[in-house]
């Protein structure tokens, strides 16, 4: 059993659906702590031929609540949302079927902000044809206290995972004796980015998957999720010593 354990984004970049296509198991943190100027309510799409934020606004509340007690802000307006993307893409190649899943998305009427960003990477996850099941956190039966690195082992251990795969980027998080010790293969997933064409403008990386889905046929984005990555080992990426307990982790936020 492969797990990844992420916080959830709102129309995360192609990498992250290559992390979830490469698990068997893709737990969603609801029960974390919100950040804020992160990437969970926002993310990037292209507007003349530069990157340009696109924030789902939440309500004004406590910086103590979870994920799962943030609400979108009562004057989200869908519609504007919605003729921004339509105005920046409507002459992409593929534009009719990923309008209609942004739409699918958008229109969704669930105002709890955990429940809408898992709503539309089910819808996504579907579109693009990946079947891994998408496991809400609260849901594992451990002690939700645990923080950073105790939390993951401990949902490992609850999900029987022989492996845990993350993001190459957040390698630093980790020490491997402790997978090692708990008889847990700990992996490292480095996307390439593809270049596609994008209109007639310089190629710009790492935007959301409707940026992706808006230029390319569904086929080569399949491809490029089952095969634009590498997957690599704690000694890969942390060097020869990863496994000899000599590592130190660095703090982690959650």
């Amino acid at each position: 059993m492969r797990i990844a354990i992420m916080q959830p984004y709102f129309l995360p970049y192609l990498g992250h659906f290559q992390l979830i296509g490469a698990v068997d198991r893709f737990v969603v943190y609801d029960n974390i702590k919100f950040t804020k100027k992160g990437w969970i309510n926002r993310n990037r799409l292209l507007a003349n031929g530069e990157p340009s934020t696109l924030t789902l606004p939440i309500r004004n509340d406590s910086d103590d609540l979870d994920i799962r007690d943030r609400y979108l802000a009562r004057d989200f307006d869908r519609t504007k949302l919605l003729n921004k993307v339509h105005g920046t893409y409507r002459s992409a190649p593929f534009f009719a079927p990923t309008c209609a899943l942004f739409e699918a998305i958008i229109t969704c009427s669930e105002e709890n902000l955990f429940s809408f960003i898992l709503h539309s990477l089910n819808l996504t996850c579907a579109h693009i044809g990946i079947r891994t099941p998408l496991v809400v956190s609260s849901s594992i039966p451990v002690d939700h206290g645990l923080r950073a690195e105790d939390r993951v082992l401990a949902i490992c251990q609850a999900e029987k995972a022989a492996t845990y795969i993350n993001p190459h980027s957040g390698a630093q998080l980790y020490s491997p004796s402790r997978f090692t010790q708990s008889r847990i293969e700990l992996r490292f997933l480095k996307p390439r980015s593809p270049v596609y064409r994008q209109f007639a403008d310089p190629f710009v990386p790492s935007l959301s998957i409707i940026d992706v889905l808006m230029f390319n046929p569904l086929p080569l984005i399949q491809d490029w999720l089952a095969t634009e990555y590498e997957l690599l080992s704690a000694a890969d990426v942390l060097g020869s010593d990863a496994g000899q307990g000599f590592y130190m982790p660095v703090a982690s936020s959650q």
